[in-house]
């Protein structure tokens, strides 16, 4: 998916349109990881809450009745 990079105040951005948010499952406010890889590529990833043991355990006994 070409995006152009756009002005933003003092700052430059890329808009996320509605189509890209609901594919990546992001909604406004969630948090995002960029790391800059050799030659400029750039990964834009999620931050996912991590789910702990104990709520693990409840999720698992909900999907199984």
């Amino acid at each position: 998916m070409i995006k152009t990079i756009t002005k933003i105040g003092n700052s430059h951005g890329l808009l996320f349109d509605a189509a890209l948010v609901e594919l990546s499952q992001m909604k406004v406010g969630d948090l995002v990881n960029i790391e800059v890889h050799e030659g400029g590529t750039l990964t834009v990833t999620p931050v996912r809450k991590v789910v702990g043991p104990k709520r693990a355990a409840k999720i698992t006994k909900r999907l199984r009745t």
